[in-house]
């Protein structure tokens, strides 16, 4: 089998001299000697203390950066975040307010921001930006506003937000009851008459939809622009001021064609609505060019696909001339933002593997402005032509960078929120693999991260970690989590089977109809390449995989025993039951296989995980929130309760607080790591059993 490997090493662990890390507590790290005083491994400690950036905006002259950092609120187990600002070179960072998602105004004079009143619920502010930084009330909502974005006279503020149905089912339902003065009676059912009526993180759904509204910057009351019961996405002001484009289906049963969406223009004084685009399939992400003479946008034809890679267009602000401008790259354009000059469009493409930036002309040259195994995407452009954007590797978690549009690599740091709580320490080296899929020869890419100090004559303990989705793509950026195993004395392997995104349109849509089955082989295929190179212990492996990673971790289990533990965590084992569990839009879920349950239960029953369990011999924990709608509990408590029926070594971990996932609250991110080992740790070998068997 030919085998394709690129090493990075951190320059940081070229000064660094070999350490063993061992899994606190002993059992199955491969060593447990103290560290030295060139470096300490990742503890899980750290996690408190870490910070998160995003959402970088710059200002309209390029000379400022606003952005959002979020921090561990470690006394309330949850996370925060406030607005910062820093000029463009760098110097001069600052708190400027708790809240999110600031936005300039066009003279740069204020910004926009979400923040919660003094009664938790979230409305639009303002703060100025002079030396006195007085900040004002917008809005004093009941519902969530979100999508914030100014007029381009600075006057307005535009925001989606839910807005009560026109037409409720409620009104069917006026009932009098005969209830006695003072009685204590049941509190009334909800009636459920709507396609759509919970979602994860939500919960149960209120009769509503999502609307466009318009407030005066300096307050007032918000009007509302759209009606309808069906949903509009984000607003987009035109230069013009007098419109806003948005997508979304408006039509009355929307909600049936979810594979369908169009551009359309609002007029902001009028409220009337015109359409722009007009072909069946998705189009999306409407971007006007400066002039507003041109409309950059992404879509593509309707298919019957399960996965199709997107293409970006462009279009005359009529509608007229639509044209493909990556139709030949293959990958989807995301974040688009027009040049300054009208001629072209900068875009992020998340592809093989890592992020960069590319660029397209209006008359379809297309080209990469960054290259390189990095995580790499633009955020905001100015008017100046200064960008600001996030970049990562391997091994330096993602961070807020400003550069010339036309020479990314020239890039200046902005923010280094990690560097205190990551000094000193000494990671794991990643390295890049390439393997052939035993099933037809497929390329898989992957990942390999190996214990700091790593020894290629011992033989480690190694855990493969499984993407959700299906159509998910893991990359080669830092990672908390899996840097903190391999501190524990773990390899760990994650790849990318067929089915996953960001390798084109036949790649991701292998796994139509069919899935899981051969991406199990893709996984298998790259454990085997690992163990070939003869540093993993091959009577100590486990597998682990959350989602869609869960489904597939279900799936290994009833296929091989060459697993000593897993751990399927919020998973799906039975395709027949979850349409009708999962939250959201469930006809999404039918749509993945070719016939209806009650038309022919085959399919679903052939993909399903539970039917193989009696094939289970591995010990297998299984892991989910208690909230969890997208993958619900339901799920998690057939499979546990079929291994428990036959005997079989299983545990339930229902986590409290969780919706989908297990570490959104940073108490359970901490947990989910320590399970994991735990578990594992219970059904390895441990060290003294493995000097016996290796001699």
């Amino acid at each position: 089998m030919r085998r394709v490997a690129h090493r990075t090493l951190h320059p940081r662990l070229c000064r660094l001299l070999p350490l063993l890390i061992g899994l606190a507590g002993g059992g199955l790290a491969a060593s447990s000697v103290a560290a030295q005083d060139l470096g300490t491994p990742l503890r899980l400690a750290t996690w408190l203390d870490w910070e998160r950036v995003s959402d970088p905006r710059i200002s309209p002259d390029g000379s400022a950066v606003v952005y959002t950092r979020e921090w561990v609120d470690k006394m309330n187990d949850s996370w925060r975040s406030s607005i910062w600002v820093v000029n463009r070179d760098g110097s001069r960072p600052r708190h400027l307010i708790d809240g999110s998602s600031p936005r300039w105004s066009p003279d740069g004079s204020r910004i926009a921001f979400l923040a919660p009143d003094d009664g938790g619920a979230t409305q639009i502010f303002i703060r100025w930006m002079d030396a006195e930084g007085a900040v004002s009330p917008v809005t004093r909502l009941a519902e969530t506003p979100s999508g914030i974005v100014w007029s381009p006279d600075g006057t307005r503020l535009a925001f989606n937000m839910n807005a009560p149905a026109e037409n409720p089912s409620s009104r069917h339902w006026n009932i009098s009851l005969p209830r006695p003065e003072g009685a204590t009676w049941t509190p009334a059912p909800r009636i459920v008459e709507q396609l759509v009526y919970r979602q994860d993180r939500v919960g149960f759904l209120d009769e509503s939809f999502q609307h466009i509204f318009v407030v005066r910057a300096e307050g007032g009351t918000p009007r509302q622009l759209t009606g309808g019961d069906f949903n509009h996405g984000a607003p987009v002001w035109e230069p013009g001021g007098g419109t806003i484009l948005f997508s979304g289906l408006v039509a009355d049963d929307a909600l049936y064609r979810w594979q369908e969406s169009e551009i359309y223009r609002l007029h902001a004084v009028s409220g009337a609505i015109e359409q722009v685009t007009t072909r069946r399939g998705p189009d999306r992400d409407p971007v006007p060019s400066p002039d507003g003479s041109m409309i950059a946008y992404v879509g593509h034809d309707t298919t019957t696909f399960d996965y199709i890679e997107s293409s970006l267009y462009v279009m005359a602000s009529d509608g007229s001339n639509p044209r493909a401008l990556t139709a030949g790259l293959d990958r989807t354009p995301r974040g688009l933002h027009w040049a300054p000059d009208g001629r072209g469009v900068y875009f992020n493409v998340t592809a093989d593997g890592y992020a960069n930036v590319h660029y397209a002309s209006v008359s379809g040259d297309v080209r990469a402005v960054s290259e390189g195994p990095q995580m790499f995407a633009v955020r905001d452009v100015s008017g100046t032509g200064v960008a600001v954007g996030t970049w990562g590797d391997a091994h330096e978690p993602g961070d807020i960078y400003a550069f010339p549009l036309d020479r990314p690599e020239s890039r200046t740091r902005l923010t280094n929120v990690n560097e205190d709580v990551l000094a000193g320490t000494v990671l794991g080296d990643v390295e890049q693999i390439w393997t052939e899929s035993s099933y037809d020869g497929w390329p898989i890419h992957g990942w390999v991260i190996k214990p700091p100090g790593f020894d290629p004559s011992r033989r480690y303990p190694m855990m493969l970690v499984i993407h959700g989705g299906p159509h998910g793509m893991y990359n080669g950026g830092f990672n908390f989590s899996w840097q903190e195993h391999a501190a524990n004395g773990y390899v760990v392997l994650y790849t990318n089977p067929r089915g996953s995104s960001g390798y084109g349109t036949e790649f991701g849509n292998a796994i139509q109809y069919d899935y899981p089955n051969h991406d199990f082989d893709d996984l298998m295929s790259s454990v085997d390449d690992v163990v070939s190179r003869g540093y993993v212990d091959d009577e100590n492996m486990f597998v682990y995989g959350c989602s869609g990673g869960g489904v597939l971790t279900a799936w290994v289990v009833g296929h091989t025993d060459r697993f000593r533990a897993a751990s399927s965590n919020c998973p799906v084992t039975n395709w027949f039951a979850f349409p009708g569990e999962v939250d959201g839009n469930y006809l999404r879920w039918y749509a993945d296989f070719e016939k209806f349950p009650w038309e022919d239960p085959s399919e679903h029953i052939r993909r399903s995980p539970i039917t193989y369990v009696g094939n289970v011999t591995t010990p297998t924990m299984l892991m989910t929130g208690v909230m969890d709608l997208r993958t619900p509990m339901s799920q998690t408590e057939q499979f546990y309760q079929a291994l428990k029926a036959q005997k079989k070594p299983t545990a339930m971990v229902r986590f409290e607080g969780e919706w989908h996932g297990t570490s959104r609250k940073p108490s359970n991110f901490l947990r989910t790591q320590l399970y994991l080992r735990t578990w594992f740790e219970r059904w390895g070998t441990h060290d003294d059993e493995r000097a016996a068997t290796q001699g």
